[in-house]
């Protein structure tokens, strides 16, 4: 039954279901690799302005890590919003919305 289900997903993504996969690996590798790397250097400064000592030169690593982990945060969270929205959009049945479900759930397996 899968490969049925593969069958109408390949067809649902119009033969671009590799070039899909590729687009998925690519999301969840953003998901994981950039808030990382973007706490990594928010703490960095950090430490570098609470080691020179400078208060000012503090709160303005403060400011930017805080905005750090809000950048992180959007971008860990934008691609699960953007799925909300478009199964949303397919809940409501006109036309072909459901097609892009089937390619994207084939995509992800």
């Amino acid at each position: 039954m899968s490969s049925l289900f593969l069958i109408g997903a390949t067809d649902a993504c119009g033969g671009l279901l590799p070039l899909v996969k590729v687009v998925v690996q690519i999301v969840k590798i953003f998901m994981i690799v950039i808030p990382i790397a973007l706490i990594i250097y928010g703490t960095i400064d950090l430490g570098k302005a609470v080691i020179a000592s400078d208060e000012k030169e503090v709160k303005a690593a403060q400011s930017r890590l805080i905005k750090r982990f809000i950048y992180a945060a959007l971008i860990f969270f934008v691609p699960m919003l953007v799925g909300v929205a478009m199964n949303l959009v397919s809940a409501g049945g006109e036309g072909d919305t459901q097609s892009w479900e089937a390619c994207w759930r084939a995509a992800r397996n």
